[in-house]
C-alpha cells in the first residue's frame, strides 16, 4: 500500500510558499453541503442576458428574454481586489434574498486562456492571490458555488504533461522555468481560500471528454488541490454531450481514488483513449471494465461520499459538438459552431451520485469570439459574417441554441 503522494512542494518564490501553505491543510474533499438535490440555482434578474435583452428588439429581444429566465453563471473576470469582493458581494447578497444559490466563476489567472481569445487576467502571483482573497471575502457566510478558472488546468503555460510532453502554451512573457509551477500554487491558494468558507462548493478545471486524458487532468487536479475541494467542472463553454462527461467525470473521481489511497498510479488509468475509442461510445464501456478491474486489483471500494464530485456544463451541448461539412483550414470546432442547442436545464438534481449539478457556466448566446478557421478573415467563413468578441451577445447563436434545445424549450 503505497502513501497517497501529496501535490509537489514547488520551489521558486513565492509559488514555494503558496503551495508549502496548501500542504499543511487537511486533505480531504469538501463536505457536498451546499449543491444539495433540493436546492434552487439563482436567476439574476441582472444578468449579461438580461443587460443584452434591453438593446435588442422582436424575436432577438424574445430569445434574450427567454435565455435569461434560467439560472446561469455570474462571470467575475478581473479589477482590484475590493472590486472584486464589492462584485462577488452583490451577486450573493441578492441570491442569499431570493433563497437562492449563485453559480460564480472565478476567471482572473494570469495568461488566461494563454492570450487567445478571452485574454486578460492578473499579471502576477500576487496580484492574483489578493484578489482571490478579494473574492472570497465578498462571499462571507452565504450559499456560493464558485468555477475556479475554466481552461485553468486545460492550458497551463510552460506544462510539461504526465507523459513528458511540453505543451504548446509557452508565452515569452512567461517564465518558463516557474510559470506552470506558479499556476498549480496560484489554484491551490485559490482551493483554500474558498473551502476556508462554510458555505461555499468550489470546483477545479477538469477539461472535457474530448481533451485531456483521465490520468493527465487527474494528475492536474491532484497538482491543484482537488483533495481539498468539492471537485472538478466539466465541458465549461463546449458541446460534448452529457452521457460523455457523465462517464469522463466518474473515471476521473475514480482515477484519483485509486492513485490517492492505494498503490495505483494515475498513469495507469483508463480513458476514452483507451481500451475506449473516442469516437465509438459503444466501446467506453471496456474503459468501465478497466475500472473494476482495477479496484478488484487494489482492493479499494467506489465511495461516493469520499470521492471527488463534479458539474457539468450543459448550456449548448444539446445536439453535442460540430462536425464541419465544409473544409475549413483550422475548423474550430469549439468557437460559434453552428446549429448548436440548449442542453439539460440547469438542476441539482441529477440522480447521479457523483455530479452535483447540470449547470448553465457558459451563458448560452453569448459569443466564443471572432472566429476565423485558419483563414485571414474578418468574416467566419462557416457563417458569412463577423462574429461578435467573445463575451458579447450573439443573436443568431441564441436563435439557434433555442431552436435545436434538448430537451425542447417553450417561450
Amino acid at each position: 500500500m503505497k502513501t497517497p503522494r501529496q501535490p509537489k512542494v514547488l520551489a521558486v518564490g513565492v509559488a514555494a510558499a503558496l503551495a508549502a501553505a496548501a500542504l499543511a491543510a487537511s486533505p480531504a474533499y469538501a463536505a457536498n453541503d451546499v449543491l444539495r438535490p433540493e436546492v434552487d440555482l439563482w436567476t439574476n434578474p441582472a444578468s449579461t442576458t438580461i443587460a443584452a435583452a434591453a438593446a435588442l428588439e422582436g424575436d432577438a429581444r424574445a430569445d434574450a428574454l427567454l435565455l435569461g429566465s434560467f439560472p446561469s453563471a455570474t462571470w467575475i473576470n478581473g479589477g482590484t481586489p475590493n472590486e472584486a469582493k464589492r462584485d462577488v458581494k452583490r451577486v450573493v447578497s441578492a441570491a442569499h434574498a431570493a433563497g437562492e444559490v449563485p453559480v460564480l466563476v472565478a476567471y482572473n489567472i494570469p495568461f488566461r486562456d494563454c492570450a487567445q481569445y478571452s485574454a486578460g487576467g492578473a499579471t502576477t502571483v500576487a496580484e492574483y492571490t489578493a484578489w482571490i482573497d478579494g473574492y472570497a471575502k465578498g462571499i462571507g457566510n452565504k450559499d456560493a458555488v464558485v468555477i475556479l478558472e475554466p481552461d485553468g488546468l486545460g492550458i497551463i503555460p510552460w506544462y510539461t504533461t504526465i507523459n513528458g510532453q511540453l505543451e504548446w502554451c509557452q508565452p515569452a512573457e512567461a517564465d518558463a522555468a516557474t510559470a506552470a509551477d506558479e499556476r498549480f500554487a496560484m489554484l491551490n491558494h485559490a482551493v483554500d481560500a474558498f473551502a476556508a468558507l462554510p458555505n461555499t462548493a468550489v470546483y477545479l478545471d477538469g477539461t472535457h471528454s474530448a481533451w485531456l486524458g483521465v490520468g493527465d487532468v487527474a494528475d492536474r487536479l491532484i497538482k491543484a488541490g482537488v483533495e481539498r475541494a468539492d471537485g472538478f467542472f466539466l465541458n465549461v463553454s463546449n458541446y460534448e454531450t452529457t452521457e460523455r462527461q457523465q462517464k469522463y467525470g466518474t473515471w476521473i473521481s475514480e482515477c484519483i481514488q485509486l492513485d490517492l489511497n492505494s498503490w495505483w498510479q494515475r498513469e495507469w488509468c483508463g480513458s476514452q483513449y483507451y481500451p475506449a475509442n473516442p469516437s465509438d461510445f459503444s466501446t467506453w464501456e471496456l474503459t468501465d471494465a478497466a475500472y473494476d478491474q482495477a479496484y478488484a486489483d487494489t482492493g479499494l471500494q467506489r465511495d461516493p461520499d469520499s470521492q471527488a464530485h463534479f458539474v457539468i456544463d450543459t448550456s449548448r451541448n444539446g445536439v453535442g459538438p460540430w462536425t464541419p461539412t465544409a473544409v475549413h483550414p483550422d475548423p474550430q470546432v469549439w468557437c460559434n459552431p453552428p446549429d448548436r442547442g440548449l442542453g439539460l436545464r440547469p438542476t441539482t438534481d441529477t440522480g447521479d451520485p457523483l455530479i452535483d449539478a447540470h449547470l448553465w457556466v457558459k451563458v448560452p448566446g453569448e459569443s466564443d469570439g471572432q472566429c476565423l478557421r485558419g483563414t485571414a478573415g474578418p468574416e467566419d467563413p462557416e457563417r458569412g459574417m463577423v462574429d461578435p468578441a467573445a463575451g458579447q451577445w450573439f443573436v443568431e447563436m441564441a436563435d439557434e441554441l433555442i431552436a435545436n434545445a434538448v430537451p425542447p424549450v417553450s417561450p
